[in-house]
């Protein structure tokens, strides 16, 4: 994994190999705006899969996702108000099952319209299968989508009927479909949501991708992680509020 962790220094693989070994408790970290460290159990975080030969795993700073069909992994603890969130991802080419460059994803804001008893009532039902996801109000960032062909900014209004009668999906606020804007094997980005307000940014290695003013904001809901058919690893997740 030399290629893809240029970033890491030796001890840190030592000490990830070592919790692997004896198997501890799966943790990911992360950095409070004041900059003290916490960390998260797997508990804190809900998975939506497809396939049961999906494989999650967390180890002391990263999350591996390996996935042959569609997964969303949520933070059990809602957003609100402003807020950034930020993380390193990469997508994994190295010969494996699901190494497939694509789809390097995230839903933020996300709310379901149809059960406000709770917004895990319906997990099974969404399964992680992607056309469910269209019964959820979230705005939706789908980073190098389409076998890689495309770059997308959406804004889901939780209109699933629309969707099922007629195949009507929410219209793309803004796409990308050139090179510098599509994902490339083992490299890793610094993805970065904003809000602030009716105001929202998506950035990616210190770059505005999208930006976008909502007259009829989201302004609470849950942030998740989106992939399909993928290889992936994410690190160093912060949240600050």
């Amino acid at each position: 994994m030399k290629s893809i962790f240029p970033f890491l220094p030796k001890q840190v693989f030592l000490v990830v190999g070592l919790f692997s070994i004896l198997i501890l408790p799966f943790i990911v970290s992360a950095q409070t705006c004041a900059g003290k460290k916490f960390t998260f159990v797997s508990s804190d975080w809900v998975v939506e899969q497809e396939s049961a030969l999906t494989t999650v795993r967390f180890s002391p700073d990263t999350l591996e996702v390996n996935s042959p069909k569609g997964i969303t992994l949520w933070y059990k603890q809602p957003l609100a108000g402003d807020f950034s969130l930020s993380y390193k991802a990469c997508v994994v080419l190295q010969g494996g099952a699901n190494d497939r460059l694509s789809d390097l994803n995230c839903f933020w804001m996300a709310q379901d319209p149809q059960d406000m008893s709770g917004f895990f009532t319906r997990s099974d039902w969404r399964k992680g299968i992607f056309s469910r996801y269209y019964s959820l109000k979230l705005y939706y960032v789908g980073f190098g989508g389409n076998n890689n062909t495309t770059s997308r900014f959406r804004k889901y209004d939780g209109d699933y009927d629309a969707f099922q009668s007629g195949k009507v999906r929410p219209d793309i606020i803004k796409e990308y479909t050139d090179a510098d804007h599509l994902l490339k094997p083992n490299t890793w980005y610094q993805v970065r949501i904003e809000m602030k307000g009716n105001k929202m940014s998506y950035s990616l290695n210190g770059k505005k991708l999208f930006d976008f003013t909502d007259n009829s904001p989201y302004l609470s809901g849950y942030f998740g992680f989106r992939t399909v058919q993928s290889h992936q690893l994410i690190t160093d997740l912060q949240i600050e509020q």
